[in-house]
């Protein structure tokens, strides 16, 4: 059974499906939201597809800050621990907890929008 899903699903897939989505730690590549010729290479259409690559680029850039987001977490865990009580240090570390917290918010919340607004485009 699960051979007959498996041939369903990869006789119904193109090939470019595959390559397109992701990159590297799960970024889009810069032509996600481009049409595709048949040997799976971006095709510019019009010119307003330069808007469909801002959009790419700009998830890029968007899904990057969550990962410095994710870092600066980190790294105010590492300085909460280190601390070892002083009011000052515990302080300013869960303000970096805090901050960073909301930027990886906003920073998912953005990438969101902006998939959503280029899915629809392309």
């Amino acid at each position: 059974m699960i051979g007959t899903v498996y041939s369903y699903f990869a006789t119904t897939a193109t090939a470019c499906e595959n390559t397109v989505h992701t990159t590297f730690l799960g970024l889009p590549k810069w032509y996600a939201y481009l049409p595709l010729n048949s040997d799976c290479s971006p095709k510019l259409t019009t010119l307003s597809d330069i808007w469909l690559i801002v959009a790419a680029i700009t998830e890029i850039l968007l899904r990057l800050a969550a990962l410095v987001a994710v870092i600066m977490v980190v790294v105010g865990g590492v300085r909460y621990i280190v601390s070892q009580g002083d009011p000052n240090a515990t302080k300013q570390a869960l303000g970096t907890i805090i901050n960073a917290l909301i930027g990886l918010l906003l920073s998912v919340a953005a990438a969101t929008i902006v998939a959503f607004i280029a899915g629809r485009f392309s």
